[in-house]
């Protein structure tokens, strides 16, 4: 029944020396910094607390000196496991020095640990790290020679290799809403998000420790509607008042009314971003969304995805989600990264994690600083630089397609963009496609085993994985394949026909996304040609994803069909046509019904003779392929009358 209100130095006096302590946060948004610059003020002034052990998902500092960065002296801490190190050099430093015992975990595994302490079970057993860098048979997620207990294990169920993560009791908690009364109850209605608080508070509680939150006002004993209460009193010990400047919003907005989801912003009123090399890679890589379907865009390169989806009109047709809970509307970028607007829902990071990990994502695009020939991927640690696995594990190993995205070379790059063509300037002093990765932040072989889809999105071409490896799939208008691409990589790519990515990326003009993703010209591609003499289908540059674009082929052509008078001779465009493995066998049998139903003779083309060769593999059960490298062939063929 006390008054738990205290103040920031009072609170912090909680913390004992050699104590495991969680915060809340993610990136800028939810971070208590208040409490955070008290401990570190009370470390510098008295020397204690000593030994401290930082337990955290998500990283949560500005890069420079806020966040967990206040954290950052030898002697405040002895040893870290945390998600993401790219924004709290500090404690990078003493990791990577070796001055800390430390780890880089899954950031997903971790929020789910924090449930599994409150619950008071064994671990998170999962499939996330396998043949990554945190599997114990690779690195064990360990930074560094001085970090030698084992924090993850290889384990077997039903035949099935998994990874344990045991639970781990925590002893502090620093933890971050909105209002809260004298009982400890908390709301977060100005908060961006909702991470962790509650199974973090559950966790300490359960743990015999003490739950500290900070809070930006306090009201009176029963003020609060118990449906806004967060984090309700009986698991907090003291609540802390922020001081002005430390309770922003995020560490780049001190406050928008359109980040806490109870207001909408005009998504027209989001300008346009000029045309870049940043702009042109989120282009590609939108032409990948998914109708209807659910993505993770990652932090920086992929960012620009969500900007490019808005000035395409598309995002009323896409539920965008960050990791941290979001749903819907439009990712914030920067600092502010993980909140948005216009959302549907903000949920726990826990349970969006256990939603991604659970394949619920359709489509991720993900950041790319380094690849190999395998399609392994690393942006976790570079040589002394360590930034962390964050999310990315979770998400790239789970969601059921991928495109990584980067330009091509880094440190120095200059591009130049004009006529619809890139011509390197200036070529970027780092290669990015090497031999071999520094570090497995993503395996390209584990996932190709899996046969799932994955591209590498640069600003002059584009890579698939393939089960052999690293294939070249298109190339940019201007650029030339062997000085441009060839010679900037420490490996050689498969390679048959690249070709050409599509122009209206390299142009200022929006590129009408929504005519490709939502089937908007099927009438105009599927039609009998003026004359009367033939049905001519243009699939060019179609992709067929879903059984729902089977079934859209399907109609039109019967429509077309059925009023003809007879059997009807049939060319098929399938320049740049694209087909996804799993509705391969239902396009085919869609196919062979309309032969058998409304066509005398069909003849198909492609200048690809990847493409000639898969149709070819695709129709070889039941349909008569006839598939030749241009119209004029295909005409020819009709013309004979050579069935």
């Amino acid at each position: 029944m006390r008054n738990k209100i205290l103040s920031a130095d009072e609170a912090v006096r909680l913390v004992r020396d050699g104590d495991r302590l969680t915060t809340s946060g993610f990136v800028g948004t939810g971070v208590p910094e208040g409490l955070l610059r008290a401990l570190e003020r009370q470390f510098l002034e008295t020397g204690t607390p000593r030994g401290l052990k930082l337990f955290f998902a998500a990283g949560q500092g500005d890069g420079k000196t806020r966040g967990l960065n206040h954290l950052g002296h030898e002697g405040l801490v002895a040893e870290v496991i945390g998600g993401h190190w790219g924004l709290i050099p500090k404690l990078a430093r003493l990791a990577v020095d070796g001055k800390i015992e430390a780890w880089n975990l899954p950031q997903g595994v971790i929020s789910q640990q924090f449930r599994e302490t409150a619950g008071g079970r064994p671990g998170v057993m999962s499939r996330v790290g396998l043949r990554t860098f945190v599997d114990p048979r690779l690195e064990g997620g360990r930074i560094n020679a001085t970090s030698l207990r084992d924090v993850v294990e290889v384990t077997a169920v039903a035949g099935e290799e998994y990874l344990f993560y045991p639970a781990m009791p925590i002893d502090v908690a620093f933890l971050r809403g909105t209002t809260a009364d004298p009982m400890g109850n908390v709301t977060l209605e100005k908060e961006a998000l909702t991470l962790d608080n509650l199974a973090q508070a559950m966790a300490v509680r359960n743990s015999g420790g003490a739950v500290i939150v900070q809070v930006e006002r306090t009201v009176a004993r029963g003020a609060l509607s118990p449906r806004d209460v967060q984090i309700p009193g009986v698991l907090v010990d003291a609540i802390v008042v922020a001081e002005p400047g430390d309770h922003d919003q995020t560490f780049s907005t001190p406050f928008s009314h359109a980040f806490t989801g109870r207001f909408r912003v005009d998504a027209g009123s989001i300008a346009a971003g000029a045309l870049s090399v940043r702009k042109i890679i989120a282009r590609r890589a939108a032409f990948e969304l998914p109708v209807n379907g659910i993505v993770n865009l990652g932090i920086g390169m992929p960012e620009g995805v969500a900007a490019v989806a808005a000035e395409e009109k598309l995002l009323d047709h896409l539920t965008l989600t960050t990791e941290p809970g979001s749903i819907g509307g439009q990712p914030a970028s920067g600092l502010n990264f993980g909140a948005a607007t216009n959302t549907d829902a903000i949920i726990p990071q826990n349970n969006q994690f256990d939603f991604y990990d659970g394949g619920g994502l359709d489509l991720a695009i993900l950041g790319m600083a380094e690849a190999d020939g395998t399609g392994s991927v690393n942006v976790s640690r570079f040589g002394a630089r360590l930034a962390g696995s964050g999310g990315f594990i979770n998400i790239s190993q789970n969601a059921r397609a991928l495109v990584f995205a980067g330009t091509f070379t880094s440190g120095g790059l200059d591009v130049a963009l004009s006529d619809g063509r890139v011509r390197i300037l200036t070529e970027g002093s780092t290669q990015k496609f090497l031999s071999a990765v520094g570090q497995i932040t993503f395996s390209g072989a584990h996932a190709a085993g899996q046969g799932r889809p994955v591209l590498y999105v640069t600003e002059r071409c584009v890579f698939e994985l393939t089960p052999d490896g690293l294939k070249l799939t298109e190339v940019a208008p201007g650029i030339d394949i062997d000085k441009d691409i060839l010679a900037q990589m420490g490996f050689r790519p498969l390679m048959e026909e690249p070709a050409l990515m599509d122009a209206r990326i390299f142009r200022d003009d929006p590129m009408d996304l929504q005519v490709d993703l939502l089937w908007l010209d099927i009438n105009d591609r599927i039609a009998m040609d003026p004359g009367g003499t033939y049905l001519y289908n243009n699939f060019e540059k179609l992709r067929v994803r879903r059984q729902s674009d089977v079934d859209n082929i399907r109609t039109r052509i019967e429509e077309v069909c059925s009023t003809q008078p007879g059997r009807v001779d049939v060319i098929v465009n399938y320049d740049d046509f694209r087909i996804d493995p799993e509705i391969e066998q239902s396009y085919a049998a869609m196919v062979q019904d309309l032969e058998d139903r409304f066509y005398r003779v069909v003849t198909r083309y492609s200048s690809s003779a990847f493409m000639r060769m898969k149709l070819g593999s695709t129709f070889e059960r039941n349909v008569a392929p006839h598939i030749f490298e241009s119209a004029e062939e295909a005409r020819k063929f009709l013309a004979a009358g050579d069935v």
